[in-house]
């Protein structure tokens, strides 16, 4: 593909991945509506924000398999209609229970996206030009990660618009990026037979499912130590243990094991899990500080959450075009991650009465440490690959990272409300106050308060509280941070490949004494029998 056919292939990949990410944060303001609206419960609440987030995380190794195995155009089509049938449900939706299905439709087609868009990245472009490329990705990311809680206010906040077009405004991004890929995108395709490790498959999204429940649901929907914990974590670990017994010995193993023997990919995916607790766990927490502590509407909540996008998006782009000029990666990644764990030590500063100014610097930061890192540490693992692994390491690496954000969401989150029922108790004992702060920590089976119905004296004691537990949030995160820097520092610089996965695979085909055919295949096939005939589709 010449620079032309590129771009505009991005075009549609740039889409798909701004739906994917818009899916998990655009109702994150327009959840306590929604939930009211529905006269739903706050467990019903949990599992709305969990279900797609589950989802995603759990199928995106299935995704990559399927992407070593069959064309990867195809399954980036199929991934966006299924997203776009799961938001119509969600948008149509009249009741928790088809809102939660279509959540977890969403999820798979959003899990696809987010696996599929990188490895196409990695067929059809250099590793030594990837990092041009990379940084307008992490513009998308950061556009969608931080403007989905901003657009989903504005929509809230719009009487004529309400909370259903949350759902209904990624159909037609996901509809247009059909269309363009269609268009633009022009891979080969292989006939040949495959087989798929379904029970491999099964078996590692429920041993992965068991884990995510447990530490999206404990401590609020039971204790840390309960029997529900035990029940859990030994069902998950004991599923986890068959799955690697069966990838062991299968043919066509869902998650390569031999992939971790790797330096790279095993520290770049510690890194990738840390970074996704650090970021995702704390800066989730950032929309309800806005609102609860600071007094802000949804609107305004997310107009205020741009400096961290600007500090991404600048960061991201500026980064990836040095590498790619200079072929040097390890010193942007060792760089990013000393920012991103003084932008969180930096946040744990907060408290009710900081200035916008200070906390637009401090947001500046992180954003910038999170844009040098987290697009370039997949960009290492893709370079020190072989092109038939293109796509389960790829998607190992975002199956962690979301891994990573699930936790961090779950356990900051039990901290945050503790915390918060804590200075609520001490604030009204200090006031001269009966009770402590009962249903108004915001965790467990209580719910956020509405700063609007409290009298000033109580709203003083909440804003408090919500700052304080909010700047303990970044505090937690931050070690986690620090763990990023340690796995990044020993990751070895290696020189960038200046030849695609397609070439990639070309040359490992040609070393093995492979037919032509196999040089016609997509990266991520391997080799194959003679009677394999690759094809152009689109």
């Amino acid at each position: 593909m010449t620079r032309r056919q590129v771009l505009q292939a991005m075009s549609g990949l740039m889409a798909g991945m701004f739906v994917a990410i818009l899916a998990g944060t655009v109702v994150s303001n327009a959840l306590p509506t929604i939930i009211a609206d529905l006269g739903a419960s706050q467990s019903s609440y949990t599992w709305v924000v969990t279900a797609e987030l589950l989802a995603m995380t759990a199928t995106v190794p299935l995704w990559g398999k399927l992407s070593d195995l069959f064309n990867k155009k195809l399954l980036l089509q199929l991934s966006l209609l299924m997203f776009v049938v799961g938001s119509l449900l969600a948008g149509f939706s009249h009741d928790t229970t088809l809102l939660i299905f279509s959540r977890v439709v969403q999820g798979i087609g959003a899990g696809g996206l987010t696996a599929l868009a990188q490895v196409v990245m990695a067929a059809v472009i250099p590793p030594r030009e990837l990092g041009k490329y990379s940084g307008i990705f992490g513009a998308v990311f950061a556009v969608g990660t931080v403007a989905g809680p901003l657009i989903g206010g504005v929509l809230v906040d719009t009487d004529w618009l309400g909370w259903r077009w949350c759902f209904f405004i990624g159909v037609p991004f996901a509809l247009l990026a059909i269309f363009l890929l269609q268009r633009t995108l022009k891979l080969p395709t292989v006939k040949r037979e495959v087989k798929i490790d379904w029970l491999g498959a099964f078996l590692i999204v429920a041993g992965v499912c068991a884990l995510l429940v447990w530490v999206s649901l404990a401590g609020n929907r039971f204790d840390w130590a309960s029997w529900q914990t035990a029940a859990l974590v030994a069902g998950g670990v004991v599923l986890l243990g068959l799955a690697v017994l069966v990838e062991a010995r299968t043919a066509e193993p869902v998650i390569p094991l031999d992939i971790f023997r790797n330096r790279t990919v095993t520290l770049t995916t510690v890194a990738s899990l840390l970074v996704g607790v650090a970021m995702f766990g704390g800066t989730v927490f950032l929309s309800q500080y806005f609102q609860v502590s600071l007094g802000k509407s949804p609107t305004i909540a997310g107009l205020m959450s741009l400096p961290m996008i600007l500090g991404l998006l600048v960061s991201s782009t500026v980064a990836g075009q040095l590498i790619s000029r200079t072929g040097k990666w390890k010193g942007y990644l060792v760089a990013g991650a000393v920012i991103m764990t003084a932008g969180l030590a930096l946040l744990s500063l907060i408290d009710a009465g900081t200035s916008f100014g200070l906390l637009s610097v401090y947001m500046a930061v992180l954003g910038i440490g999170v844009g040098m890192l987290m697009q370039n540490l997949v960009l290492a693992a893709q370079n020190d690959v072989p092109a038939a692994e293109l796509g389960a390491a790829t998607s190992v690496l975002s199956f962690f990272r979301s891994m990573g954000g699930t936790i961090g969401t779950s356990v900051l989150g039990a901290i945050l409300a503790n915390r918060v029922a804590d200075e609520m108790t001490k604030g009204m004992e200090k006031a001269g106050v009966a009770g402590a702060a009962e249903g108004g920590s915001g965790g467990g089976e209580g719910s956020v308060p509405d700063m609007s119905t409290l009298p000033a004296p109580m709203r003083e004691i909440v804003e408090h509280a919500y700052g304080v537990a909010t700047a303990d949030l970044f505090l937690v995160a931050t070690p986690f941070a620090l763990l990023a820097l340690v796995a990044v520092v020993f990751i070895k610089e290696k020189p960038l490949k200046t030849t695609s996965g397609l070439e990639r695979l070309a040359e490992e085909a040609g070393a093995s004494g492979v037919s032509d055919t196999a040089s016609e295949q997509e990266p991520g096939y391997g080799p194959s029998s003679g009677k394999d005939q690759a094809t152009p589709v689109g």
